[in-house]
């Protein structure tokens, strides 16, 4: 790695760090600079603003790679094959704090950030929607797997279903609602909800 290339990656470490322990807005670019260990002249030179070094950090740390799917398919259990892909959600967000908190405590407040997770939330249907339709044994209409797959994808990514970090930060968090970051929803029942949907006799 080229001594510009590793300067700007330190960068975007430091901020991923500092922005998933403070927040955006209570993370100075003096404190970014100093954990990278880089002049803050050098962090402006690459992002003359914070708000361009929050949009670099989420559009190229939120992307999800390639996935090999092959191991997540369970046939003749949609069910089964929704969990595999939640499973392997949690993996990636467990890499990456820009997965796991910043992208849910900025969204609202940073149009950018909301942009690239509805990217994100589209790129993440299309792979359920392709495991899910290997996983079906029988005929079945490709608007019911899309179907399906939406409303999956719109599940594993609210938080304050998963009870993962900053889920108390994330959408949905209507006025009274009582629902605790610390009690997850019952993911296998919800599955075999939606795969009941799925189903070769249903209408």
């Amino acid at each position: 790695m080229s001594r510009k290339r590793e300067s700007r990656t330190l960068i975007l470490d430091a901020a991923e760090r500092l922005f998933a322990e403070r927040g955006f807005d209570a993370t100075p670019t003096t404190a970014i600079a100093d954990l990278a260990g880089v002049p803050k002249g050098l962090l402006f030179y690459y992002f003359p603003t914070k708000t361009d070094l929050l949009r670099a950090l989420v559009g190229e740390r939120l992307e999800l790679d390639p996935i090999d799917t092959s191991g997540l398919i369970a046939r003749g259990d949609p069910a089964q094959t929704l969990l595999n892909v939640t499973g392997r959600l949690r993996e990636l967000q467990a890499e990456s704090a820009v997965r796991r908190v910043i992208v849910w405590r900025e969204h609202r407040t940073h149009p950018e950030v909301r942009e690239k997770l509805h990217e994100y939330r589209s790129q993440l249907q299309a792979v359920v929607e392709r495991v899910l339709g290997a996983s079906i044994l029988h005929p079945i209409a490709a608007r019911r797997v899309r179907t399906a797959a939406a409303a999956w994808v719109a599940i594993i990514t609210t938080p304050t279903l998963l009870g993962v970090a900053g889920a108390e930060l994330a959408d949905d968090g209507a006025e009274g609602a009582e629902a605790d970051p610390a009690e997850p929803a019952d993911l296998t029942a919800l599955a075999d909800l939606i795969s009941a949907g799925l189903r070769e006799s249903a209408a």
